[in-house]
């Protein structure tokens, strides 16, 4: 009764006249207007709400990927909109911050991505080893350094390096095609799928940019070039083990098995975010997610490396992947996502949809999630905008901090109402 209660409180600071859930710890004050976004009128709250002062997001969040959100961002939403024990759900998985921040915060969790390495990087991470027998597992698999790659991977690799990944990569194959691949595997997996490409020593490759994408062979050749630079030998089970060492120092015993326990039930897809059969009805607490942009990214090609390593075939992934290039493209495939959002969404749960600006900040996404939600059958609470400290206040909606992709977090908050 007193989690019911304190739920109900929750659902009552969300009276649109009371912005005591937009208030930070601070209290540095919330600024509240109304606007009309296609003859919709709806409130924006813009605040500095979870960034420059709030605690820095556990360590465990720490792998590189593309266009993924702080987690502060999913933390702020499931403190305030669930409870230990229910599901909370992430549709566009990406590295797996929603559900990885979920998980901590002891609640259930379901991903989902189109991409079969959102799985690799977030599952694994729900099964926290031992330092030890991790150590043991890296030293029983056999390194052949004569081996090479069935692609030119020599602008990024140490020959002998370069052993050593096809080694790992042919031993986390065969297991998985055996379905022999262990929780220990499932980490040795993420972590090196992590460190293929990167800045500093703490990555197999020579030095590149960024490190949470792969470019291409010339584009390497290049960089080589210009650093005057070249390959220089790197221990990949060194590496795995000084990676996962600052991956887990968050995590203390107590949160280890935590973690354990949620695997045991998460629910983890590769489907399309239109078409997720295996989640029932009524069934998730809270979305809180954030979808692909257009064309601002593309998934597969920056993650074509990963994808040698794991054995994914990248022109497969490319097909899968519905890629937008008008607005109304896009909103013809998020108005399907959302119909699916709102079958499984229970009664009184959440879904807060994080978009930015695109085209330079010429389009502003939120101006079309809002109809989309409401036609869908969601009660539309509010945008919520996280205010950068370098950001000011009046220049609260011309943001422009970056060239090109998105340029503020605007997530618009829609909850499913329960009708008696």
């Amino acid at each position: 009764m007193q989690r019911i209660a304190s739920f109900k409180q929750n659902l009552v600071n969300f009276n649109l006249t009371n912005v005591s859930l937009f208030e930070k710890e601070d209290k540095k004050t919330t600024l509240v207007d109304t606007v009309e976004l296609q003859s919709v009128k709806t409130k924006r709250y813009i605040n500095e709400f979870w960034t420059a002062k709030q605690r820095q997001g556990n360590s465990i969040h720490e792998i590189s990927y593309r266009a993924c959100f702080k987690p502060q961002l999913p933390n702020f939403f499931i403190n305030r909109l669930s409870q230990e024990g229910d599901f909370v759900y992430d549709p566009f998985l990406g590295r797996g911050t929603t559900i990885i921040e979920a998980g901590l915060l002891n609640r259930q969790v379901i991903g989902n991505d189109i991409n079969p390495l959102s799985r690799f990087l977030s599952e694994a991470r729900f099964l926290i080893p031992n330092l030890h027998e991790l150590e043991k597992q890296l030293d029983l698999i056999p390194m052949n350094y004569d081996l090479k790659a069935d692609i030119d991977l020599s602008m990024f690799y140490h020959k002998k390096t370069e052993g050593e990944i096809v080694s790992l990569k042919n031993y986390i194959i065969e297991k998985e095609n055996n379905d022999d691949l262990s929780d220990l595997d499932k980490w040795i997996r993420m972590v090196a799928t992590n460190r293929l490409t990167g800045h500093s020593k703490g990555f197999f490759s020579v030095y590149t940019m960024p490190p949470n994408q792969a470019v291409t062979q010339k584009r390497q050749i290049k960089i080589n070039e210009k650093n005057n630079s070249i390959p220089e030998y790197r221990n990949v089970k060194e590496i795995i083990l000084r990676k996962t060492k600052t991956l887990i120092k968050d995590i203390n015993e107590n949160k280890k098995r935590a973690l354990k326990n949620i695997h045991k039930t998460a629910i983890f897809l590769n489907n399309d975010a239109r078409k997720t059969k295996e989640i029932p009805d009524n069934f998730v607490q809270l979305t809180v997610t954030s979808p692909p942009f257009l064309d601002v990214i593309q998934y597969s090609q920056d993650n074509w490396l990963r994808s040698w390593f794991n054995g994914i075939d990248t022109e497969m992934i490319e097909k899968r992947i519905t890629m937008s290039k008008t607005v109304e493209q896009w909103t013809g495939v998020m108005q399907d996502v959302f119909n699916e959002l709102f079958r499984i969404t229970k009664k009184e749960g959440f879904v807060a949809f994080e978009v930015g600006e695109v085209k330079n900040g010429k389009i502003k996404l939120d101006e079309y999630v809002v109809p989309m939600g409401i036609k869908s059958g969601f009660k539309l609470i509010g945008i919520i905008i996280n205010e950068q400290e370098f950001t000011k206040t009046a220049n609260i909606w011309g943001v422009n901090n970056n060239k090109k992709g998105t340029n503020s977090n605007r997530i618009v908050l829609f909850q499913k109402e329960c009708i008696t």
